[in-house]
């Protein structure tokens, strides 16, 4: 086992990792994605310094869905009026819910647990000071204690998501056996483009329950 390797058993009651090619409903891919996966352990714990990277998620219920229909906003602010309002110093920021008020349908997994194998390492910004255990043990502890600096999600932020630190000499929870082709899978955005940022995806399948996720600069990974 890698000496800075973490695992974090999360759950919840519903999630919603949404598949960015459609376009009005929001559909759920099967699996936790690894930028969903990665934002919890940020939400826990993150530094500058240092970056999670997953290595694996394990899928610990089996796949169960839910289609919700619910309100959502359909518009958002005007880039022009904010603009404006900048400039000048007053402008119309309003927005009427009633006016934009939508109906929207999404399909949803709902009773799910995950087991989030990842890794951390340092990045450019790490000092001399800086070093790995520091900040895998500023991590412990603070999951240990279900500690946030905000409160960690599934995929969406109202669907909350409750976490557990899995200690080194304890039992890893069991992955439900399934193995399943899920295709193509958004991996995370890439910003080293100031311009704009770079949607990542890779071809993912869970096998015996565990989904392995590739290293971002493998020929796994692409744009």
């Amino acid at each position: 086992m890698s000496s800075n390797l973490i695992t974090l058993r999360v759950w919840g009651d519903n999630a919603c990792f949404t598949r960015p090619e459609m376009k009005v409903e929001r559909v759920s891919y099967d699996i936790m994605t690894p930028s969903s996966a990665r934002a919890i352990l940020e939400a826990i714990f993150w530094k500058p310094q240092m970056r999670w990277k997953v290595k694996q998620i394990d899928l610990l219920k089996p796949i169960q869905w839910e289609s919700v229909r619910r309100n959502e906003v359909g518009a958002i602010v005007s880039t022009r009026n904010l603009l404006t309002a900048m400039n000048t110093g007053s402008g119309n920021l309003g927005m009427f819910i009633e006016e934009e008020r939508q109906q929207r349908a999404g399909l949803f997994l709902k009773d799910v647990a995950y087991t989030i194998h990842a890794e951390c390492e340092l990045t450019e910004k790490a000092g001399l000071g800086d070093n790995l255990s520091k900040y895998l043990e500023m991590f412990k502890r603070r999951a240990s204690k279900g500690q946030c600096f905000s409160q960690p999600y599934l995929g969406c932020r109202e669907f909350s998501a409750f976490f557990e630190l899995i200690a080194e000499d304890d039992l890893l929870p069991k992955p439900v056996q399934e193995t399943k082709e899920l295709g193509w899978m958004l991996y995370d955005l890439d910003y080293s483009d100031n311009a704009s940022p770079k949607p990542l995806f890779f071809r993912a399948s869970i096998v015996n329950g565990s989904m392995k996720v590739p290293s971002i600069d493998s020929m796994e990974v692409r744009s």
